[in-house]
């Protein structure tokens, strides 16, 4: 039983109102176990008296990761060691013992303290990154829910609008979130509304919008016009402005948000030490080049080798074997948000890197599907980038396209067919 690198061993089992425990002093042969409040006094309190009770000593604490409440309590006790595991691996060995899948809290504590005590060779630390980089990765995720928020807004509106007001799909263009289609619905949230507006006054709204094409305000005009409502029914119709008013409002809240972390990230990006790598690399931009630093973090020794990065951002394939016959799979309980990212930033790349435009059209040729090439273009991606990070070099293209030559890739012909058609 390894307990001699920890004066204490704890695992954690969370919930909203209290946090069961299982502990062991590496001093004694029993554990103790029992509940803890789930507030802050009384869990700080608790972690308080158990440091009192192996003074100027380090513990180790395991959990299910998932509750960060839970983990920024616990950063604030620096003689701890936290390591947090997947929900699933902790259900998984439980059930090796348990196969009836009886379930409790105190006994699933006293798992994960096997898991501890027993298999800690296999479990990862919590890296923490600095105060700098944390901000950042929470700034961007927060960013990326307020703009699915938006998102989602917006198809309620354009839902709302097809069942009574479809013209104004026509009218306002496909960004909901821009200033003029919602100053539009606000001024003019029915058919009704709209076509008591003058001529004069629709140009003029256009104009001052910035949607000075004579053409395209001229065919606005006209099809207002020419416009039927779908239905005049009251009862149909005030519930849907309503609803349409409703949605205007939420969008320009979210925009002002989105604008406002975009600015934070800005600053905070501009700040960073790591920023000009990841600044300059191709297809990045203001969104996803800070999405791509806290990827990669500032710990290097994280990710010891390139294919640690791949699997655990869930981009690497899986292969299983059962006999004679074998499959591969795309990998699960990968971090979403980070396979998001790496694979959203690889399409990008496919417009602004020749090598990777290549890359894309060789697999799609071949009859593989769009995600797939960029779950797999993301693969080489890492690769290319963990060994940059790691020498502190900059990508450079035409260096990784001269590596491509030296070895005869068969992207290199696709690269110069493409120079010669351009």
């Amino acid at each position: 039983m390894n307990t001699t690198d920890y004066a204490v061993c704890v695992a954690l089992d969370w919930s909203d109102q209290q946090h069961a425990f299982a502990l062991q002093f590496a001093a004694a042969n029993s554990k103790e176990t029992g509940m803890i409040t789930a507030s802050p006094e009384g869990f700080h309190g608790w972690l308080e008296a158990l440091h009192a009770r192996c003074p100027n000593q380090r513990g180790a604490v395991i959990l299910e990761a998932g509750r960060n409440s839970v983990v920024h309590m616990l950063v604030e006790h620096p003689w701890l060691e936290i390591f947090p595991i997947h929900p699933a691996t902790c259900a998984r060995f439980r059930t090796a013992f348990t196969p009836s899948r009886a379930k409790d809290d105190v006994p699933d504590a006293e798992v994960l303290l096997t898991l501890l005590l027993r298999h800690r060779d296999q479990l990862h630390r919590l890296h923490r990154d600095s105060a700098q980089t944390r901000e950042l990765a929470a700034l961007v995720v927060a960013r990326r829910h307020a703009v699915d928020r938006r998102t989602q807004i917006g198809h309620q509106l354009r839902t709302t609008l097809k069942s009574y007001f479809p013209q104004a799909l026509q009218l306002i263009g496909e960004a909901f979130e821009h200033p003029m289609a919602l100053d539009f619905l606000n001024r003019w949230p029915d058919l009704g509304s709209l076509k008591k507006a003058r001529a004069t006054t629709l140009r003029t709204f256009y104009y001052l919008h910035r949607a000075r094409r004579t053409e395209l305000i001229e065919q606005r005009i006209k099809l207002i016009a020419e416009a039927r409502p779908l239905t005049q029914d009251p009862a149909v119709v005030a519930p849907a402005v309503m609803q349409v008013q409703m949605f205007v409002e939420l969008l320009r809240v979210q925009e002002k948000h989105v604008a406002r972390f975009d600015e934070r990230i800005a600053e905070l990006f501009a700040a960073h030490p790591a920023a000009v790598f990841f600044r300059q690399l191709p297809g990045a931009g203001a969104s996803l080049a800070p999405r791509l630093l806290v990827a990669f973090g500032d710990d290097l020794s994280r990710y010891p080798t390139p294919s640690s990065l791949q699997k655990y951002a869930g981009v690497a394939p899986v292969l299983e074997r059962s006999g004679q016959k074998s499959w591969t799979h795309w990998r699960w309980h990968a971090p979403i948000f980070l396979r998001q990212s790496l694979v959203e930033w690889a399409g990008q790349t496919v417009a602004f890197c020749p090598w990777a435009k290549a890359f894309y059209w060789q697999h799609r040729n071949a009859g593989k599907g769009h995600q797939g090439i960029l779950r797999a273009l993301a693969f080489k991606w890492i690769r290319i980038l963990w060994r940059c990070w790691q020498a502190h070099e900059p990508y450079d293209d035409a260096r990784y396209v001269a590596a491509l030559r030296r070895r005869n890739s068969p992207l290199i012909a696709l690269i110069e067919a493409e120079n010669a058609a351009a």
